[in-house]
């Protein structure tokens, strides 16, 4: 039985760009169900994260550039973002992982 990892990196795709596009992300939108709180709202949330501590490190690198910042508030910006990615592509495995496993049992 052929396990479509590709189907889980997709949706995680859609939902990266729906975030980077400022997209609709509610749970309606991705779940195609209306109210509540679920695990697209969780996942767009993480998502947004990610992407707004880059684009703050992106913004205290540039001003460090133009004398405007500290190194030391850069340097943290940047790891701050670099752990913020890391853990984004930990969950990404695990959740990868878990449809895997899903997709392994008897029916």
């Amino acid at each position: 039985m052929t396990i479509p990892v590709s189907s889980a990196a997709q949706a995680y795709g859609n939902v990266a760009k729906l975030v980077n596009q400022g997209g609709d992300t509610s749970a309606s939108a991705l779940d195609g169900q209306k109210g509540g709180n679920g695990f697209s709202d969780m996942l767009a949330q993480a998502v947004q994260g990610v992407v707004d501590g880059g684009n703050n490190a992106e913004k205290i690198s540039m001003d460090m550039l133009n004398g405007k910042a500290d190194v030391v508030d850069m340097v943290t910006a940047v790891s701050e973002s670099q752990l913020a990615v890391e853990t984004m592509v930990s969950v990404r495995d695990r959740v990868i992982s878990a449809y895997e496993e899903i997709m392994r049992m008897p029916i």
